[in-house]
Formats: C-alpha cells, structure tokens, sequence
C-alpha cells in the first residue's frame, strides 16, 4: 500500500517522521508523494503556537478530501496536535481515523492494521510521557547529504508561556550508544553534516549519566569518519559550560555556530518567563563564546509582545539587539497557549502590536545582517552545495553560518559541475541583507 507523509512543526518532529517511515518501508509499505494515489496518509502536527496549530488543522483538512478524491483509506494523526488536542480532534475533524501521540510513534503499523480492518473504530494511542520509543531504521527526507541527530526527548524547563514539557514530557535523553549507533549509520549513508537537535541540547546526558554530558558525546561524534560538519541547536543559555565551549573551539569538525535562544533580555520578563538568565548573564555568555571562536555565528530566538511587556521594555529588545549584533535572529509574536501559566496573567498585549514589535526586531536584525555580510567579501568560506538554479545559472550552498531552512544561503558561480553535498572554497564577492554571492576558488 502507498503512504504520504506530512510533517510539520520543528526538525525534532522531522526525526520522529522519519523513524516512522523506516517502520513503514521495513514492513512492506511504499512511500509516496502524491495525495491523490495514496492509500494512507499520515500528519505529523505541531502545535507549539497558534499558527502552527492552524497549519496543522488545515492540512489535516486538506488531506482529508482524498477520501473522496483520491484512494485515501485511512488519515492518521500523530505529533503534537494529536497528543494535546486528542478529544477536539475526534470531536470536529470526523475525517481522521486514529490519532497516535508523541511518546508512541512505535504503535504506527498497528495502528494502521487496526483503521484497515475495523471500520468505524478510531484507534487512540497516547502512551505515558516516559521513556523512548524505540529506535528503528530511518529514511531521511533532507536529501541525504545532512540529518538532524535528535538525542533527546522532553524538557524538564518551565517556561511559563512554553507548552511542550506538557506534550513531550519530561527531559530523557537517548542512550549515547544508540547516538553514536545511529550517526555512524547517517555517515555510512552519505551524510556529512550533522545537526544536533533536542528540546534543549546542552542538558544532554544530566539524567542517564548524572552531568550535562554534551561534550563527551561531541567529541565520539568527532570521531565518526565521513562527517565533515556537526551543528549544534538549541542550547540554553545558563547551560553552556567552559567544557562545552573548549570542545567546540577544539574539535575542528564542529562548526563555530550556535543557536542560543535567549526570548529577551529584560530582566523582570525574563524572570516572568520563567527563563534562568538575565541580560547580563546573556551577554557574558556571548562574551565567552566569542573569546573562545572568534569567527563565531551566533543565533537566536526572541518573543515579542509578552503579557505585560511595556513600549520601554520592547526599546530596550531593540537596544540589545543592536549592541549584541546577533549574526542570525528570529522572532515571533508572543501566543497565550492553553494549559501554560502565561496565558492566564493579565496586561496581555495587543495582537497588532505584538506583530509591530516583530518587523521592528526583524528589521533592526536585517541591518545588522547586511553589516556582517559585508565584512565576508574578499574571504574564502568552505561551502556546502544544496543544489542549483538552473534558470540563473547559480549553485545554492551554505557556510558554517547557516543551518538549512532557517538561516541564508550562499550563491556560487562556477565554470564547473557541482554537486549536492560537494564541499568546495567559494571566495565571496558580493552580498544582501542575508545572503553571500561568490565564485568557486578553483
């Protein structure tokens, strides 16, 4: 039978997608891409804020129309929404047919067996938030030449506007055998760069091994031959030790590259927030990095429109950003989500000016970006090539800068082929507000 998957939300939930496709495929299924020839189709939802559970209901309705206009014989909801959300969904979306939360994914081929054979009957699958779902083959849907290494599930964090300690659970961390076992199979299919994801990376290993163990297994990763680059994402702040940042200025196939997701810098909404830092513990840790790796890119996450967050307070944000000079920044509107504290205080700010306050961070970002950007020209940058446009004749690739999907590219001009997942010296001559232009040294 034909699958389709759908997965939405965050590259940890890219990971869970793809574990269940390796189930499906070892167990005879064929994967698909067309909604309309598929026999199963499967969303894998998020649901962290309030766009992207409108995303996922949108697609779980979309998807829905190929009972009628395809050969669609069962919808399958799994992730974030499904674990949350459970009872709204039977309730008001009759075209699901099982619904399979985020602690038991390892449930999919029974779920699946149970929709086809018994009619009428819609499977719930919500195991207790403990443990892990077993390990299994995974079929990687990045095109091969990079893999997000997910080692650990939950958050023990609680942060007051953040839902998904609640839906992941808390923090347990995969074992650093199975780790290593499954990055040494991603290197043995091709894969160069690793991405090192979790809900928080730098508490890995506190629970298994009695200390934050990020490090330990940093260095075994190092060791793994045909990986050429490891990233790391998410690290909180108040967790990056002395030992974690030796190891990244060490190691010389860890990039000099880290997403600190900070949420803001005023001490009383940090405090409110539930955050462990302050503005000056952020910008002390900055500090150390940048001693430590120079050539550092630095990213991170901030929330605009906090309940109580003043116009003072949003001035402040925009005066850190300035000062800090963050290579790469995201930001997004504060959403009052169900079940958390946040959601329940007063002064909560309006949606139109949580929204204002977002495009003034971005664009104070944008003119930062284009700042650091031009400090690039006339350099040579190893380059990773994704790919090429052939209608500009252009190949697309990234430096150690850029993390796929959410950071910028680098366009190279080139007399010869590329390839994707070639890694070549690209000699910046040009720029924008977030991306390089440059030739390939040859």
């Amino acid at each position: 039978m034909k699958v389709l998957f759908v997965s939405l939300g965050c590259d940890k939930n890219l990971v869970d997608s793809e574990h269940m496709l390796g189930d499906l495929i070892d167990h005879g299924y064929t994967i698909c891409d067309d909604e309309a020839e598929a026999d199963i189709i499967v969303v894998n939802t998020c649901s962290f804020i309030a766009d992207a559970m409108e995303e996922s209901i949108q697609n779980i309705i979309d998807m829905g129309t190929y009972k009628t206009e395809g050969n669609l014989k069962a919808l399958i909801v799994t992730g974030c929404l499904a674990q949350r959300f459970t009872d709204e969904i039977l309730a008001d979306l009759p075209e699901v047919d099982a619904i399979i939360g985020t602690n038991s994914y390892d449930e999919l081929l029974n779920t699946i067996d149970k929709v086809l054979e018994n009619k009428g009957i819609k499977p719930v699958v919500k195991k207790d938030l403990v443990g892990l779902p077993r390990d299994g083959r995974r079929v990687l849907t990045t095109g091969g030449h990079f893999a997000y290494l997910k080692i650990a599930e939950g958050c023990n964090k609680r942060c007051t506007y953040c839902i998904i300690p609640y839906i992941r659970g808390d923090y347990r961390s995969v074992p650093m055998e199975q780790v290593i076992a499954e990055a040494k199979q991603l290197a043995a299919d091709g894969v160069q760069e690793l991405i090192v994801v979790a809900q928080e990376t730098t508490v890995y290993g506190v629970d298994l091994y009695g200390k934050k163990s990020l490090p330990d297994l940093l260095h075994k990763l190092c060791e793994i031959d045909g990986i050429r680059w490891i990233r790391i994402l998410y690290a909180y702040p108040e967790e990056i030790t002395d030992e974690l940042i030796d190891c990244m200025a060490s190691e010389p196939k860890i990039c000099h590259y880290i997403d600190m997701p900070i949420q803001h810098c005023n001490d009383d909404i940090l405090k409110k927030m539930g955050r462990k830092t302050n503005k000056a513990d952020i910008m002390a840790i900055a500090s150390r990095l940048r001693q430590a790796m120079p050539d550092i890119s630095l990213r991170t996450t901030l929330i605009c429109g906090f309940p109580g967050e003043t116009e003072e307070m949003h001035r402040e944000l925009l005066d850190f950003i300035g000062d800090m000079k963050f290579d790469r920044l995201g930001a997004f509107a504060y959403s009052p989500e169900d079940g958390t504290v946040a959601a329940a205080w007063p002064n909560q700010v309006d949606e139109e000016l949580k929204h204002r306050w977002v495009d003034e961070v971005m664009l104070a970002q944008k003119d930062i970006c284009l700042s650091n950007n031009k400090t690039y020209v006339g350099l040579t940058i190893p380059t990773f090539i994704e790919g090429k446009l052939p209608e500009d004749g252009v190949f697309i690739g990234r430096t150690y800068r850029d993390t796929p999907s959410v950071d910028g590219f680098i366009f190279v001009n080139s007399d010869i082929e590329l390839t994707s997942g070639q890694f070549v010296d690209v000699t910046v001559t040009s720029f924008d507000e977030y991306d390089l232009i440059g030739d390939v040294k040859l």
